[in-house]
């Protein structure tokens, strides 16, 4: 695949100081689904938005198809952008507001037609075309939002939180329907979200921002079982911290106590030597219940009290005191528990098994934790 942006060292600082953006490089291929992931202010929408031409870099560059646009205006570029708050004409209908762009650029009617057809057409709206904005629910109205955007054959299409004014129910079946509209189109979408479960369900690849800079880029599931750092991986699901100091480390495997108990965690990593003060963290859907007396094979053993038990429909979560005043977070199922066919009663002591592949461990310093 070709590079359809490069972002160049990018450095976006507001008047009095304010850095929204700090060096930031990054690459998006042709036909990709990139998500910008974190919290409000990490300088996520306002990366967007230089991409898109509404905000200026302060230093750096921006390419698009190899072109540099840094200073380019937005209608120079081969770019459309869906918004938060959709932004139709409530005086047009639905046709006129997808053709407004197209008759502004002077193209002529027939063709204007045609193009607004194909993309009402693509969104599954052709039957609303003569409706106003008014009359449509919000799901409707995100899906003329997409259409605008598309009628204009962008070779990037770049959504700010686009869902995010939708109810829960309406917002998950908006995320199956642009992923399927980015395999239908494959065109390059650009997403911004602060939904770590929207990001993980749509994405070809996730950029997780901070503080204006990129903690970690890679593919859904690298990022959830692999975080390189504890704020992604508190960040992108819930995760169980436990500190305590390694005992051994190699390249194989690293070995930490946590308290009275002791947890490996493999591949190794050989930056560690016996004493360091860790964090080790591990999902709670990665542990399991074993039964009483069971052998949990070359999994770490974590024994502990259920002080909670709690019923989540699909699924239990058990809240573990496992000594020092430490819980430990369970998610579990019956059908996924090991040599187990009940979930604990409250009170009960537990025994848990933690697959070594599944647990990450970090440095203690001040910017990690």
């Amino acid at each position: 695949m070709n590079e359809i942006i490069q972002i160049k060292n990018v450095t976006k600082e507001y008047p009095g100081g304010i850095l929204a953006v700090d060096d930031l490089s990054i690459s998006v291929q042709e036909g990709e689904f990139v998500t910008l992931l974190g919290p409000s202010g990490c300088g996520k929408t306002t990366t967007l938005r230089m991409i898109a031409g509404f905000e200026i870099p302060t230093n750096g560059q921006i390419f698009l198809a190899g072109e540099d646009v840094t200073d380019r205006p937005p209608y120079e570029r081969q770019v459309n952008t869906v918004f938060q708050d959709y932004a139709l004409f409530p005086h047009m209908n639905i046709r006129e507001n997808v053709g407004y762009g197209l008759r502004v650029a002077g193209m002529p009617k027939a063709q204007i037609k045609q193009a607004v057809e194909e993309a009402l057409s693509t969104v599954g709206l052709m039957d609303k075309a003569d409706a106003r904005p008014g009359n449509l629910s919000g799901g409707q109205k995100q899906r003329v939002a997409l259409a605008r955007a598309l009628v204009r054959k962008p070779k990037v299409l770049l959504l700010d939180e686009p869902l995010s004014a939708l109810d829960a129910k309406l917002r998950e079946a908006m995320q199956v329907e642009l992923k399927h509209l980015h395999e239908q189109l494959g065109i390059t979408f650009v997403f911004v979200t602060h939904d770590q479960k929207e990001a993980l369900v749509m994405s070809d690849r996730v950029v997780v921002m901070e503080q204006g800079k990129i903690v970690q880029s890679g593919t859904p599931s690298e990022l959830y079982d692999h975080p390189v750092k504890p704020y992604v991986a508190d960040f992108i699901g819930n995760s169980n911290k436990l500190y305590g100091k390694v005992t051994s480390a190699d390249a194989t495997q690293v070995t930490v106590q946590v308290g009275e108990h002791t947890v490996q965690s493999t591949p190794g990593q050989t930056r560690f030597s016996p004493g360091d003060e860790v964090l080790a963290t591990i999902r709670p859907e990665k542990v399991r219940l074993l039964a009483t007396g069971e052998d949990a094979g070359n999994f770490s053993i974590v024994s502990g009290t259920a002080n909670e038990v709690l019923f989540h429909g699909s699924s239990y979560r058990l809240e573990v005191e496992i000594g020092q005043n430490r819980l430990f977070d369970v998610d579990t199922q019956l059908a996924l528990a090991l040599g187990t066919t009940e979930i604990p009663s409250k009170g009960s002591v537990v025994r848990l098994a933690i697959n070594p592949n599944m647990v990450s461990v970090f440095p203690i310093h001040e910017d990690n934790i």
